[in-house]
């Protein structure tokens, strides 16, 4: 037996919530998490063109897209190592506030080096969100099966995908960038004010202090389960990086335009949210083994299938399967981080979940994209494959340690 899993069973009948706590606190927590990451995705629409707006160049709109992830990705990490330190309410707040007063400064932003810097503090501060949020969700699942807990976080997150594109492109249309960004500013006030309605948590005591720093997280990427969750979830948003790279101009190649291009990401996003819970239920009844790797293997099939189909409505088909894909992985390792740690560490584990999963689009996005430029969009959009098949493999191998 694990020797992690004593020590996670002595504090869950110990101190964590019963079910009642976890009905009461689950909903709020759902929908902070769902106003916290829908800022980045109403974003994801026009940031390039409003930038465009403010004189950037191709390469310079690049860099201010990309800067967001230079900071999320290791602000995640430290920022988890905090959470575990004073909690999980106060961060949470100011993630928000900070998310808030990012969106603002958007609005307010005169040349394209000011988008820069917002993006850096958006970055940073966004990067307080996923941990917190994460582990609340874990923490109060209570006597909840965790894959179904997880699925509700899983459908926040997704929930946030669809609604941004659409939400930001109609608003945007209609009433111009800068109400985009107060629309933002205005929901994460909301987010922010839920957020008081949750319980604080105690301050953590240590379980095993002789991991501490870079130690502490070199264990828990190594540990049984955790090491499935981060390589599953690093390979799937590095190939969805490939995907939104590719996927347009291989549309455009077809004929087809913008519109067709934003049906397929929303028939993507709707897969995702429709299967969160039918597949946390199945991975509490079956274990997270499966679900991990039909996710993987699903979203392999898709990947590379989309290269050979050419009509509109077998594109469609693809995408049904990659979001289904999607929605089997993420509630099963979301839910292996969270019964395979203890609540004092949570933050870090959650981090670097966060952290490998934004990293995932972010070296993904312009490693596939060389791909496809160098030898072809097609071949770039069946390669964005590639790291899924990695991690399947390290799924299967270590199919007896979960």
């Amino acid at each position: 037996m694990d020797k992690n899993a004593g020590v996670h069973i002595v504090f869950k009948n110990m101190n964590e919530p019963g079910r009642h706590q976890a009905k009461r606190v689950l909903p709020i927590v759902s929908i902070v998490t769902f106003i916290g990451f829908l800022d980045t995705h109403l974003l994801i629409p026009v940031l390039a063109l409003y930038a465009d707006e403010l004189g950037a160049g191709v390469g310079t709109i690049g860099l201010i897209i990309g800067v967001y992830s230079l900071t999320h990705t290791p602000a995640n990490i430290v920022f988890g190592r905090l959470i575990d330190r004073i909690g999980y309410k106060i961060p949470l707040i100011a993630g928000l506030l900070g998310d808030a007063l990012s969106m603002f400064l958007y609005s307010m932003s005169q040349l394209p080096v000011h988008l820069a810097l917002v993006r850096v503090l958006h970055g940073i501060t966004g990067a307080l969100i996923g941990p917190a949020t994460m582990s609340v969700t874990a923490d109060y699942s209570g006597d909840l099966p965790k894959g179904k807990a997880m699925s509700f976080y899983g459908m926040s997150i997704a929930a946030a995908t669809l609604f941004g594109y659409g939400l930001s492109g109609l608003v945007a249309s209609r009433l111009g960038y800068k109400a985009v960004f107060f629309l933002g500013v205005g929901l994460l006030v909301v987010g922010m004010v839920l957020s008081l309605l949750l319980p604080g948590r105690k301050a953590a005591r240590r379980v095993r202090p002789e991991y501490g720093g870079f130690g502490r997280t070199r264990e828990l990427i190594t540990r049984k389960g955790l090491t499935i969750a981060y390589s599953s979830i690093f390979a799937q948003y590095f190939s969805f990086g490939g995907l939104v790279t590719l996927l347009p101009l291989y549309v455009k190649s077809l004929g087809m335009e913008a519109f067709h291009v934003g049906m397929l990401l929303a028939i993507f996003a709707v897969m995702f949210i429709l299967l969160q819970f039918p597949s946390g239920v199945l991975s509490d009844r079956t274990g997270r083994l499966t679900p991990t790797a039909l996710g993987l293997l699903l979203g392999i099939i898709s990947l590379v299938a989309l290269p050979f189909l050419s009509t509109f409505l077998l594109l469609l088909a693809a995408m049904v399967l990659y979001g289904t894909a999607y929605g089997l992985l993420f509630p099963s390792v979301s839910a292996l981080v969270a019964e395979r740690t203890v609540p004092e560490e949570r933050g870090l584990a959650t981090g670097i979940f966060h952290a490998l999963l934004t990293a995932g689009v972010a070296i993904g996005a312009p490693v596939m994209g060389w791909v496809g430029e160098v030898w072809g969009v097609r071949l770039g959009l069946a390669l964005s494959a590639s790291m899924a098949v990695l991690a399947l493999v390290v799924v299967l191998r270590n199919r007896r340690r979960i």
